[in-house]
């Protein structure tokens, strides 16, 4: 805040009037006055203007009030945009002989937070009171000392470095069973007559998902990076599915899901212990919003829009990275829709990229979307189609499997030309090559 001042006493921080002199006690912008001074003309500005032998004013553009500065293509939000962001724990439950062992998805903190451990809610009662225990920063804790027979209830809650719990996942529950001891007889019988005895018996396990996605979308489950079942989401965005006859082991489940414009979310994917005859409930699954572009190319100063599929009345941040990150908020409608007109002057000449998350209910917050990519320049010019799908999908099947990983092998290393130049630039990082780097884009995005 700058200003003209007419005292040699006078120290400003922030906007606030601190003087050895008499000075009201509450003041607006246009009332720093006094018998012995007076502020004209206050205006925002950057810090270290309006500075003398005398005095000094220290100012700052923030803390503003929430939902300040908002105009049809831009909002501004002071600080940490509303508030930090913390993703919410997928949590899953194997119940065993007088414990049940849980693992849990990373929580990831934005803006602000950053998650520093854990904490485990227990409970004999579905949704509490929780006894709660830390166990420090790690992804799976065993709960030990329980009664076989009787169900328990769990809630992972994310601490951040000053031990403050920031978020709550959603409860998970576990019944402990005895272990099967195997059993033998023996045979009777003279002569060389060998023993016979009954092989311990194995009973299969069973996996249950659930969770939000988009409206009527098709969720996809993989086990091992092999797609083995799919569900439809309701009108409401939940969806609920489940994996069955699985051997006792570790697994690892993918979840993906498809929007109405054929665009792939994110992968969410969950190790997981299966134990004999033990189901497994992976619960509060939030799959990330998509987004797409309308142009590759947008001509700076116009306007480009963003747009995807999300929960229902979920809000949605959009984040567009630059040399500065800048961050806008829509709320999806009934059907999960959000379309948001983002101003280009803002944005310097050159590549960009922008990536969505959404929360609902202030609780469940998602990872963000798999990031597409535009250009500031001269002119406009509409996306490629292509540009709405699944990084690495080189063949156009919305998938990312061994095709893609064969047509990415045989360009390894070999000079592009004809159509595959503008598929490694829509698919890949577009620097006229396939190399090692294009070959981790598959690894990350793939389906099997």
């Amino acid at each position: 805040m700058f200003a003209r001042i007419f005292n040699t006493s006078l120290f400003l921080v922030f906007g606030i009037a601190v003087l050895f002199l008499e000075v009201p006690a509450h003041v607006a912008a246009d009332q720093f006055t006094s018998s012995s001074y007076r502020v004209e003309a206050p205006e925002f500005g950057v810090s270290s203007y309006a500075t003398s032998s005398g005095f000094q004013v220290w100012s700052t553009i923030g803390g503003l009030g929430i939902g300040t500065s908002t105009i049809t293509n831009f909002s501004l939000n002071s600080g940490f945009l509303t508030f930090p962001w913390v993703s919410t724990p997928s949590v899953s439950a194997t119940a065993g002989d007088a414990q049940v062992a849980l693992s849990w998805s990373a929580s990831e903190g934005f803006l602000g937070w950053s998650v520093g451990g854990y904490d485990v809610g227990q409970s004999s009662v579905s949704g509490g009171p929780y006894t709660y225990a830390s166990v420090g920063n790690v992804l799976s804790s065993t709960r030990t000392g329980l009664t076989n027979g009787t169900a328990y209830y769990f809630v992972v809650l994310p601490k951040d470095a000053s031990g403050v719990r920031i978020a709550t996942s959603t409860e998970v529950s576990g019944t402990p069973v005895a272990t099967p001891s195997s059993s033998s007889s023996s045979s009777s019988g003279g002569g060389g007559g060998g023993g016979g005895g009954s092989p311990l018996s194995i009973s299969f396990g069973t996996v249950n998902f659930s969770g939000r996605t988009y409206p009527k979308s098709t969720v996809t489950i993989l086990k091992d990076a092999q797609i083995v079942s799919s569900a439809v989401s309701g009108s409401d965005g939940t969806f609920g599915t489940s994996v069955g006859s699985l051997s006792p082991g570790k697994y690892v489940f993918s979840l993906y899901s498809e929007d109405r414009n054929g665009v792939l979310s994110s992968t969410h994917s969950f190790p997981t212990s299966i134990a004999s005859g033990v189901t497994v409930n992976l619960t509060g699954i939030f799959i990330a919003p998509t987004i797409s572009v309308d142009k590759g190319e947008v001509k700076k100063g116009d306007e480009i829009v963003f747009f995807g599929q999300a929960s229902p009345r979920a809000d949605v941040v959009i984040a567009v990275n630059s040399e500065e990150e800048y961050f806008a908020r829509i709320t999806t409608d009934t059907d999960g829709i959000y379309l948001y007109q983002f101003d280009s002057t803002v944005l310097d000449y050159g590549l960009h990229s922008a990536r969505s998350k959404a929360v609902l209910l202030s609780q469940l917050v998602s990872t963000f979307s798999v990031p597409v990519e535009f250009r500031v320049g001269t002119k406009n010019v509409l996306a490629p189609k292509k540009l709405t799908q699944r990084k690495g999908d080189l063949n156009g099947d919305k998938r990312i499997n061994l095709i893609d990983f064969s047509i990415a092998a045989y360009w390894y290393k070999r000079k592009l030309f004809g159509p595959i130049i503008e598929l490694e630039r829509q698919m890949f990082n577009g620097d006229g090559k396939i190399d090692l780097r294009d070959f981790s884009v598959l690894a990350f995005n793939w389906t099997g």
